[in-house]
Protein backbone atom coordinates (compact mmCIF):
# COMPACT_ATOMS: atom_id res chain seq x y z
CA UNK A 1 0.00 0.00 0.00
CA UNK A 2 2.90 2.62 1.02
CA UNK A 3 4.54 1.44 -2.24
CA UNK A 4 1.74 2.43 -4.45
CA UNK A 5 1.08 5.77 -2.73
CA UNK A 6 4.37 6.48 -3.35
CA UNK A 7 4.53 5.77 -7.25
CA UNK A 8 1.65 7.29 -7.55
CA UNK A 9 2.78 10.36 -5.56
CA UNK A 10 6.07 10.25 -7.96
CA UNK A 11 3.90 10.10 -11.00
CA UNK A 12 2.03 12.95 -9.84
CA UNK A 13 5.31 14.93 -9.09
CA UNK A 14 6.07 13.95 -13.28
CA UNK A 15 2.82 15.44 -14.09
CA UNK A 16 2.93 18.69 -11.84
CA UNK A 17 6.63 18.69 -12.56
CA UNK A 18 5.81 18.80 -16.32
CA UNK A 19 3.04 20.97 -15.94
CA UNK A 20 5.11 23.69 -14.31
CA UNK A 21 7.70 23.49 -16.70
CA UNK A 22 5.58 24.36 -19.66
CA UNK A 23 3.63 27.00 -17.82
CA UNK A 24 7.09 28.69 -16.76
CA UNK A 25 8.78 28.44 -20.04
CA UNK A 26 5.84 29.70 -21.91
CA UNK A 27 5.58 33.02 -19.55
CA UNK A 28 9.21 33.70 -20.20
CA UNK A 29 8.73 33.31 -23.98
CA UNK A 30 5.80 35.50 -24.15
CA UNK A 31 7.80 38.13 -21.95
CA UNK A 32 11.32 37.66 -23.79
CA UNK A 33 10.53 36.64 -27.37
CA UNK A 34 6.73 38.58 -28.54
CA UNK A 35 7.13 40.86 -30.79
CA UNK A 36 11.18 40.54 -31.24
CA UNK A 37 13.01 38.78 -33.39
CA UNK A 38 14.01 34.92 -33.95
CA UNK A 39 17.27 34.67 -31.58
CA UNK A 40 19.46 31.83 -31.92
CA UNK A 41 21.89 29.61 -30.44
CA UNK A 42 24.40 26.91 -31.39
CA UNK A 43 25.22 27.70 -34.73
CA UNK A 44 21.85 27.84 -35.70
CA UNK A 45 20.83 24.71 -34.21
CA UNK A 46 18.74 26.18 -31.84
CA UNK A 47 15.60 28.82 -32.88
CA UNK A 48 13.93 30.37 -29.87
CA UNK A 49 11.03 32.70 -31.50
CA UNK A 50 7.59 33.44 -30.14
CA UNK A 51 4.13 31.84 -31.66
CA UNK A 52 0.91 31.55 -30.63
CA UNK A 53 -0.85 28.59 -32.40
CA UNK A 54 -4.32 27.93 -32.78
CA UNK A 55 -4.00 24.32 -34.65
CA UNK A 56 -2.58 21.26 -32.91
CA UNK A 57 0.79 19.73 -33.05
CA UNK A 58 2.70 21.29 -35.47
CA UNK A 59 -0.45 23.59 -36.15
CA UNK A 60 -2.39 20.95 -37.74
CA UNK A 61 -6.09 21.94 -38.46
CA UNK A 62 -5.14 25.81 -37.72
CA UNK A 63 -7.68 26.41 -40.72
CA UNK A 64 -10.58 24.79 -39.17
CA UNK A 65 -13.75 26.95 -38.25
CA UNK A 66 -13.43 28.13 -34.51
CA UNK A 67 -16.28 25.89 -33.40
CA UNK A 68 -14.25 22.84 -35.07
CA UNK A 69 -11.18 23.53 -33.50
CA UNK A 70 -12.75 24.43 -29.94
CA UNK A 71 -14.63 20.67 -30.06
CA UNK A 72 -11.37 19.21 -31.31
CA UNK A 73 -8.70 20.57 -29.54
CA UNK A 74 -9.93 21.75 -26.34
CA UNK A 75 -13.49 19.59 -25.72
CA UNK A 76 -11.70 16.30 -27.28
CA UNK A 77 -8.60 16.75 -25.53
CA UNK A 78 -9.53 17.46 -22.53
CA UNK A 79 -12.04 13.76 -23.12
CA UNK A 80 -8.39 12.30 -23.87
CA UNK A 81 -6.86 13.71 -21.26
CA UNK A 82 -9.86 12.34 -18.33
CA UNK A 83 -9.76 9.25 -20.14
CA UNK A 84 -6.01 8.91 -19.39
CA UNK A 85 -5.85 9.97 -15.88
CA UNK A 86 -8.80 7.08 -15.65
CA UNK A 87 -6.70 4.53 -16.98
CA UNK A 88 -3.47 5.65 -15.45
CA UNK A 89 -5.68 5.71 -11.94
CA UNK A 90 -7.57 2.26 -12.49
CA UNK A 91 -4.62 -0.10 -14.32
CA UNK A 92 -1.02 -1.02 -12.43
CA UNK A 93 1.29 -0.51 -15.51
CA UNK A 94 4.58 -1.23 -15.91
CA UNK A 95 7.27 1.68 -14.35
CA UNK A 96 8.14 3.05 -17.84
CA UNK A 97 4.56 2.76 -19.07
CA UNK A 98 3.59 5.04 -16.18
CA UNK A 99 6.14 7.20 -16.84
CA UNK A 100 5.28 7.80 -20.03
CA UNK A 101 1.57 8.01 -19.17
CA UNK A 102 2.35 10.80 -16.77
CA UNK A 103 4.25 12.63 -19.24
CA UNK A 104 1.66 12.32 -21.89
CA UNK A 105 -0.96 13.96 -19.25
CA UNK A 106 1.56 16.57 -18.00
CA UNK A 107 2.22 18.24 -21.60
CA UNK A 108 -1.52 17.71 -22.79
CA UNK A 109 -2.60 19.43 -19.93
CA UNK A 110 -0.44 22.30 -19.83
CA UNK A 111 -1.48 22.47 -23.77
CA UNK A 112 -4.88 22.15 -22.84
CA UNK A 113 -5.00 24.85 -19.91
CA UNK A 114 -3.56 27.65 -23.04
CA UNK A 115 -6.32 26.30 -25.14
CA UNK A 116 -8.93 26.21 -22.43
CA UNK A 117 -7.69 30.28 -21.19
CA UNK A 118 -7.13 31.74 -24.46
CA UNK A 119 -7.93 29.46 -27.69
CA UNK A 120 -4.49 29.35 -28.15
CA UNK A 121 -0.68 27.28 -26.86
CA UNK A 122 2.12 29.73 -27.29
CA UNK A 123 5.20 27.83 -29.10
CA UNK A 124 8.84 28.91 -28.90
CA UNK A 125 11.29 26.21 -30.05
CA UNK A 126 12.59 25.36 -33.57
CA UNK A 127 15.84 23.22 -34.01
CA UNK A 128 17.87 21.80 -36.68
CA UNK A 129 20.74 22.19 -39.13
CA UNK A 130 20.64 24.30 -42.46
CA UNK A 131 16.84 23.49 -44.13
CA UNK A 132 15.92 20.71 -42.03
CA UNK A 133 14.02 22.19 -39.30
CA UNK A 134 11.60 21.05 -36.79
CA UNK A 135 8.24 23.03 -36.95
CA UNK A 136 7.94 25.73 -33.62
CA UNK A 137 6.98 23.71 -30.08
CA UNK A 138 7.27 24.15 -26.85
CA UNK A 139 8.19 22.29 -23.31
CA UNK A 140 4.44 20.40 -23.06
CA UNK A 141 4.83 18.72 -26.74
CA UNK A 142 8.39 17.38 -25.78
CA UNK A 143 7.02 15.74 -22.92
CA UNK A 144 4.07 14.44 -25.02
CA UNK A 145 6.65 13.23 -27.64
CA UNK A 146 9.03 11.67 -24.79
CA UNK A 147 5.71 9.98 -24.05
CA UNK A 148 5.64 8.19 -27.08
CA UNK A 149 8.84 7.26 -27.86
CA UNK A 150 8.84 5.58 -24.30
CA UNK A 151 5.90 3.66 -25.29
CA UNK A 152 6.97 2.60 -28.98
CA UNK A 153 10.40 1.77 -27.41
CA UNK A 154 8.46 -0.48 -24.47
CA UNK A 155 6.37 -1.90 -27.42
CA UNK A 156 9.10 -2.88 -29.22
CA UNK A 157 11.43 -4.10 -26.62
CA UNK A 158 11.34 -8.09 -26.68
CA UNK A 159 8.77 -8.92 -23.67
CA UNK A 160 11.41 -11.45 -22.05
CA UNK A 161 13.81 -8.60 -21.70
CA UNK A 162 12.09 -5.40 -20.32
CA UNK A 163 13.66 -4.22 -17.30
CA UNK A 164 10.16 -3.49 -15.97
CA UNK A 165 8.59 -6.58 -16.60
CA UNK A 166 11.42 -9.31 -16.16
CA UNK A 167 9.64 -12.71 -14.57
CA UNK A 168 6.05 -11.05 -14.79
CA UNK A 169 3.62 -13.60 -16.82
Amino acid sequence: MLMKLGTRFALLLVVLGTIGCDRVTKHVAAEALAGRPTRSFLADTVRLTYAENIGGFLSLGEDLSPNVRTALFTLGTGALLLAAIWFAVRRRLPPLQSVALALFIGGGASNWIDRFLHGRVVDFLNVGIGPLRTGIFNVADVAILAAVVILLVHELWPREKRPDERGAA
